[in-house]
């Protein structure tokens, strides 16, 4: 059998380790991003390797998420950043440049090679035929000090894409038609791999949206070829000389294969409160809308806008529609001025917000109580809008469109013939917002609010706490670190943050942590998904919080437990999850013997009931050896240090 399109790119940055499913290797990283709302935690534990010079060919620093300066933290975060940047010879993208994923669409993204971002979402440059993955943000910092990155390797799927869609159909609704077949845990331990006929009738940034929103799945990651609409687009940004041709062997083998003919997708939406919660636009009656919003990282390109902007062409929002804009690059917005766009959005009653984040990590625009907030976005868990009692449907940019001028969910196939958004032959030049220098003797600046991340100690002999908080399943990672406008300028002070933790599920949890001193958390399935932040495994570190028992993990979460040494263990019976009530006293002796002997029976006593339950830790040889040693960073500095020759 011949290959398919991920293990070709996996073999060519092979360092360690056998390409075969469950095993775990290491693979050279090209390519690193982070963002603001990660990136001062990436940069303080970078510093903390006392490295001189990063391994990756590229790494950026974004600056897209905290972008409303309300007082001096987030300016001072950015500063941080910058000065850091400065001193590594990493690429600064300034704020008000765009959104980090569309930004490195553009500029950075090459088929072939490998990118590894702190952030859930970086698997946008998939659309580009990149091995591009999300991670926690000290796997982004190991990844700039030793140019590696261990991971076990996943099974790929492979999505067949045949026929054409529909007109009005959108990149959009085919991520939520994948996402209602598949779940929000379909694509864990799993690469998504496109491929097909369908190919030819979806763009770059089509593509992209459908990586991006791939992320939603639980999976590693997904890719595209590249192809004549890879060159395409990299020829009309003037990148051309990074394109390759890459794609699968004909005979290639895959782990798992869906077909899926394009032409039978109906107009979706994701209702609340959860990406996988999704319905045919038809089947949606009656629902008064109150605020739409346009753009992100998943619906932010020239084409999504300008097919938004002609749909508005001569029409007025609703009255009772608050609708905003959210251009996703500075490149993008400048071409929205130049031909017009713009003003059809201003004439028609948008708002137009900042080449940011913004709404989408509930930085401003948040809706009125129990509004109905239409959203281009990725994700709509309840809360992460700002605003609790909220209705957040996940919509294209074309549903979006129609419904804030009819004042309800509407469906664009209303609108008749389809409309043809050519992709432009050149885009603009947009290195105004670009920083890039390298100088190790820079100064780095830090603020006030910029407080020391935790480090965990060696794990101990034996572990016994109490349960501190018992959850049920699909707990995200809003829930554990919430994130809005009044807690993101504190991304970069643990303190602060520990007395929000957990706060939409038991505002009082932190005190109970701070009376216990050391705890457990239980949970059910697929613990820790969405976001990547780290900062709900350092903040529940900081807290005093020992292991977590779940039925289940997200991928990024775990590996960030483990990194941050909290020991994630799942239940080898689901029922027995039953058999644990919150603050019961639990005990777990000789577990550093359990994990180095039989890591797949690990026993734990519950002292309260007087019985014992089988647990099991699945994670690599490696991933042991970090939660011996309390956490990556005490695990890898003494390798990065002997790498640099100190």
């Amino acid at each position: 059998m011949g290959q398919n399109l991920t293990y070709k790119i996996l073999k060519n940055h092979l360092t360690s380790g056998n390409l075969i499913p469950g095993e775990e290797i290491a693979i050279k990283i090209d390519q690193t991003l982070t963002q603001d709302s990660t990136g001062t935690m990436v940069y303080l534990q970078l510093e903390a390797m006392g490295i001189k010079n990063i391994k990756t060919e590229v790494s950026v620093a974004y600056i897209d998420h905290n972008t409303l300066q309300m007082g001096f933290e987030n300016a001072d975060d950015h500063a941080f950043i910058k000065s850091v940047a400065k001193k590594y010879g990493i690429h600064y993208s300034k704020p008000g440049n765009g959104i980090c994923h569309q930004l490195h669409l553009e500029n950075f993204s090459m088929p072939g090679k490998t990118l590894l971002g702190s952030d859930s979402h970086t698997p946008t440059s998939g659309g580009m035929g990149m091995l591009a993955i999300g991670a926690g943000g000290l796997d982004v910092a190991v990844a700039m000090a030793s140019g590696k990155y261990f991971l076990k390797v996943p099974k790929v799927l492979n999505i067949n894409l045949k026929g054409k869609l529909k007109p009005w159909v959108s990149a959009k609704d085919l991520s939520l038609y994948i996402l209602k077949k598949l779940t929000v845990k379909g694509g864990i331990d799993k690469i998504i791999e496109y491929s097909g006929d369908g190919l030819k009738h979806l763009s770059l940034t089509e593509r992209a949206t459908i990586t991006n929103m791939g992320a939603e799945l639980g999976a590693t990651t997904s890719i595209f070829p590249s192809d004549e609409m890879t060159f395409k687009y990299l020829k009309a940004l003037g990148r051309e000389k990074y394109w390759q041709e890459l794609k699968a062997d004909d005979n290639a083998a895959y782990d798992e294969v869906m077909e899926i003919d394009l032409s039978q997708i109906p107009t979706m939406a994701a209702k609340p409160h959860s990406p996988d919660n999704v319905d045919a636009i038809s089947n949606i009656k009656d629902v008064r809308v109150d605020q739409v919003l346009i753009g992100s990282c998943t619906n932010s390109s020239y084409r999504d806008l300008m097919r938004a902007a002609n749909i508005l062409k001569n029409k007025k929002v609703h009255p009772d529609v608050d609708l905003c804009i959210s251009p996703g690059s500075s490149r993008v917005l400048k071409m929205l001025a130049d031909n017009g766009a713009l003003s059809i959005f201003i004439t028609a009653g948008a708002r137009i917000l900042e080449c940011s984040c913004g709404p989408c990590i509930g930085m401003g625009q948040s809706p009125k109580s129990n509004a109905v907030s239409l959203r281009t976005y990725n994700r709509n868990f309840c809360g992460r809008s700002g605003t609790k009692d909220a209705k957040v449907y996940l919509v294209s940019p074309e549903t979006a469109a129609i419904s804030a001028i009819t004042g309800y969910i509407s469906d664009p196939t209303s609108l008749g013939d389809d409309m043809v958004i050519k992709e432009p032959i050149s885009y603009p030049d947009s290195d105004g917002y670009f920083l890039y220098s390298k100088d190790f003797n820079t100064e780095i600046v830090m603020g006030p609010n910029i407080k020391p991340f935790p480090i965990n100690d060696a794990l101990p002999d034996t572990l016994s706490a109490n349960v501190l908080l018992k959850v049920s399943d699909n707990i995200t990672t809003d829930d554990i670190m919430p994130s809005h406008a009044r807690l993101l300028p504190y991304r970069s002070n643990i303190p602060y943050l520990s007395k929000y933790c957990m706060s939409t599920i038991d505002k009082d949890f932190w005190k109970k942590c701070e009376e216990y001193d050391t705890g457990f958390i239980l949970a059910g399935e697929n613990y820790g998904q969405g976001s990547s932040r780290e900062h709900a495994a350092l903040v529940p570190l900081y807290l005093g919080i020992k292991g977590v028992i779940a039925k289940s993990f997200a991928r990024i979460h775990k590996k960030n437990l483990i990194n941050s040494g909290i020991i994630p263990l799942e239940f080898i019976n689901a029922h027995d999850y039953e058999l644990i009530n919150e603050m019961d006293k639990l005990s777990i002796d000789n577990i550093r013997t359990a994990l180095k002997n039989n890591p797949n029976k690990i026993k734990v006593t519950n002292l309260d009931k007087s019985i014992s339950i089988d647990l099991k830790f699945t994670g690599s040889r490696q991933d042991i050896e970090i939660l011996l040693a309390g956490g990556y960073l005490n695990y890898i500095k003494s390798d990065i240090l002997a790498m640099e020759g100190n």
